[in-house]
Order: C-alpha cells, then structure tokens, then sequence
C-alpha cells in the first residue's frame, strides 16, 4: 500500500457552532424563526442588529457590516493509559503512555459585494493552519478521538486555503425569517423559500450531516464519529477540503441539498482527482425542521452518498493472498478504476428541555470497496446529549455524553485478520469484535472568547479487536474565538 496521509479532518462545523453560540449567548431557544414582512430589496445595513455571538468572542462581530473577520485557535491534548495488547501491526493504537497534543487555527473572512435581501452573494475566503500529532499517529481506532488531526507528518503547519468558496442567495418570496450569522453565511435576514448556490474549495461537513449536539470538536465532542458519521466516507482531501459545487433548496420547515465533489487521487490523499467522468463524490440530503416535542426545537437529516473513485476491493484482496498472488492482502493491488461505493446517514437532534438536549445517528455503506476517504467504518450507530449549565448560572458552560458503536462488513473484517492494511487500522490479525466508544467532556467559559475543556474517552475493542484493550483517554482543550 502506497503511504497514504492520514484521515484526520478538522472540524470547521461553522453552522452547527453558530446554533451552539447562540445558545451560549442567549440561552436555548424554545421557539423556530418566525417569518417577518419586510420589503424586498431593502439594505441590511439599515436594520442593525446585535450579534450573538458577542459574548462568547474576542472582538465583536457586528451583525450590519457587509464584511466578517474572525478566527479561531483550538489545541488538544490528550494521552492514553497502557492496556492490554498481547500483539501490534503497523497500524495498531499502541499501548504506550506517550502524551500528544494538536492545533488548529484559522482565520475567517468574507465580504458581501452584493447585499440585496432577495438576491444576496458571499465571497469567503479562509486561511487554516494545523500541526501536533494524535496518540499512535493517529491510527488503530476507526473512532479516533482527536478530529483535528491531520496524519500526514509530511505535511507542512504552514497556512494553507482552507475554503475559497461564493456563495449566492436566490430568493423565491419576499416573506423573510431570521438566519444566524456565520463565516460562512452572513445575511441575517433570508427569504423564506429560496435556492443557495455554492461553488469552491470548501469542506463537505459545513453543509451535510449538521447536528448542533454533536458536530463541534472545538467546544463539544472530539472523537471523529461522534462529531461526523463514521459510515459517511465523504469527498475530501487529507485536511477535509475539496473542490465542489452544492445547490439547497429552503422552504418554511424542511430543506433539499446536493453536493457535487472531487475525490482524493489515493486513500484520503491531499491531491484530488480532477477527472470527474472517474472519480466523483455525490451527496443528497433531505432536512426536516419538526419537533417531536410540542414547544421544543428538533430536527432530522436524512444522506445518502454515491462515491466514485480508484478504489479497491475487498473480496479481490483477500482471493489474491489466498491463490497467492500478493504475500499478504492488499488493497491497492491491481485495483480497477471507476469503482462505486454508497451509503445512507439518519441524523436527529431534539430539545427536551430549555437546557437539555439530545441526538443520534445511524449511518451505513455497501462495504465491499475500501474505506476510501474518511475513516474505516460501515456502520455506525450513536446517540448522547448535551446540558447547558445556566441554572447554576453559568449559561456558557455545557457537560455532555455520547456513545458511538462502529462495525465493519464481513470481507473488511478477513481483511484485517489475514493481515491486510488499511490507511488507518492494521493490527496483523483481528479476533473482530464491535468498536464501541464512550465520551464525555466538560465545557468552560473563562471569558473574552476563551473556553477550556476536559473530557474522557472509554474505547473497547480499538480497531475492532477483542484481543486488545480497552483504552482509557483523558483529554484538556484550550479553545479562542476572536
């Protein structure tokens, strides 16, 4: 197998984070947008309005200027204790207490050129830098429990374009509702129904399989299939960018989005692969804003992906070591091209109180062709919660928990036990079991935009192995937003 980077993605989660902000600003909200008459055409400038997201930043970000700039800075660290491993392969989460840490910053910045209500463009512009290490180099857990890792060690920290996207707003009624601000989106006042168009190097995340509970590793979860689906291998490059196009369709309580995107040339390589009638990455999504709790906030997400893409197969991998062909199953042996992976993600959060709240995901994929672009899952299965800590008056202060199980398909599983390696997981053989994972954290608010964390994951079988752990890891966070 050629030395593929690593699966790390960051998480730039910036809708699911404004959700997160205005909670911290102002306390859950127990009621949707309501739409508002206001003349069509008439300049956002001329209603100023407070930003929420004031108290939980370094410096303002008024709501009334045609401009955003912003950033973030957030580092993790995190060590595991020793556990039991009576063998390791070279892609094993080892057993050794050595303790690692990781940042991520980015500057955040847009502009309005043309701020119509109706008819509204947002030109973004992002600049990025990540550097540390994960525990184990980031491999040996289909769930790692750092999502801002990237495994690549060739890769520079130097500041890199982490989106470089327009986005246009159509408006198909002049009945408007409010919209939360954010780096990527910055009208606060949309058309009820309309269409957005994007275009540009951003990050599938930003847009599909959204959930204000469990989609932040900045300020909530940090294990990459509790804050994505696991099972969704969408397009991207090694730090989770891409090139795409993606068309949403709003209506007053559901929405339709499709997403067109390149695909890495290797397994979750940082180069992409330019000829889409090959290699392709196609996301559908369908969003239901409806509460199942009369007064309380809810909603689903239903996914379904279709990748296409120089992947390998399974089946093929494990007949060529078994007739003797290659030494040891491999993946990238005499793979053929054009080859079609697909998969489904459910995706729910719920308000139960005005300080409790919910979530799950349940996502699946053919399995049969290689775990191409984000981690080494076929299924995943997760549910937690979050709880906002404003009646012990610390309304910035949120505790949450989550439990994901991960598995693997039958020719994935023989896979790994006859030896073969994937671009994360590898321990030599496999007595398969299911990767299940528990995670905890606690959130604090210091002030002037600083938050710090603590948190605990319990992972048993890493790898899908019975034969080795289970891991205990702690993790510390320090996270600014200016």
């Amino acid at each position: 197998m050629p030395d593929a980077p690593g699966p790390g993605k960051p998480s730039l989660r910036d809708s699911a984070r404004a959700a997160h902000y205005a909670d911290f600003a102002s306390g859950p909200s127990n009621e949707p947008a309501k739409p508002q008459d206001q003349p069509v055409g008439q300049d956002q400038e001329s209603e100023p309005a407070p930003s929420s997201s004031e108290a939980v930043t370094v410096f303002p970000h008024p709501d009334n200027t045609r401009y955003y700039l912003g950033g973030q800075a957030n580092s993790i660290g995190q060590v595991n204790a020793s556990f039991h491993s009576p063998y390791e392969g070279p892609n094993s989460f080892l057993p050794g207490v050595h303790p690692k840490a990781s940042y991520l910053g980015t500057f955040y910045s847009a502009i309005q050129p043309h701020r119509n209500i109706r008819y509204n463009t947002d030109l973004i512009v992002d600049a990025e830098s990540t550097g540390g290490r994960g525990l184990s180099q980031a491999l040996g857990l289909a769930g790692f429990t750092n999502l801002d890792v990237v495994r690549n060690p060739n890769l520079s920290s130097a500041p890199y374009l982490a989106r470089g996207e327009i986005h246009q707003t159509f408006g198909l009624t002049n009945q408007m509702v409010d919209a939360e601000r954010t780096p990527i989106s910055l009208a606060t006042k949309v058309p009820l129904r309309r269409f957005e168009f994007r275009i540009g190097k951003m990050t599938m995340p930003d847009l599909f399989d959204l959930n204000p509970v469990g989609s932040d590793s900045h300020l909530q979860f940090t294990n990459w299939t509790v804050d994505n689906q696991g099972a969704w291998d969408y397009a991207a490059d090694t730090r989770g960018y891409t090139i795409a196009a993606v068309l949403e369709y709003d209506d007053r309580n559901w929405s339709a989005r499709y997403g067109f995107a390149a695909m890495p040339i290797l397994p979750n390589g940082i180069e992409l692969d330019w000829a889409f009638s090959r290699a392709r990455g196609q996301n559908m999504e369908f969003e239901l804003d409806k509460s199942l709790i009369p007064g309380r906030h809810g909603e689903t997400r239903i996914l379904s992906y279709v990748n296409k893409a120089h992947m390998g197969i399974y089946k093929d991998a494990i007949n060529n070591y078994l007739t003797g062909v290659t030494p040891t199953p491999e993946i990238d042996y005499n793979k053929p091209f054009g080859t079609i992976k697909y998969g489904f993600d459910w995706n729910n959060w719920q308000e139960l109180t005005s300080d409790l709240r919910i979530f799950s995901r349940f996502g699946w994929n053919e399995g049969a062709h290689e775990s191409y672009a984000y981690t080494e899952v076929d299924q995943s299965v997760s549910f937690g919660g979050d709880y906002n800590l404003s009646r012990w008056h610390q309304p910035n202060d949120k505790v949450g928990v989550a439990f994901v199980s991960n598995a693997i398909k039958k020719y994935h599983q023989l896979y790994l036990a006859y030896g073969g390696l994937g671009f994360i997981l590898g321990d030599g053989h496999l007595n398969y079991g299911r990767e299940n994972i528990v995670e905890t954290y606690f959130t604090h608010h210091v002030g002037s935009g600083l938050f710090i964390s603590a948190g605990l994951s319990h992972v048993a079988n890493p790898g899908y192995n019975r034969d080795r752990g289970p891991v205990w890891v702690p993790m510390l966070r320090a996270h600014v937003d200016f």
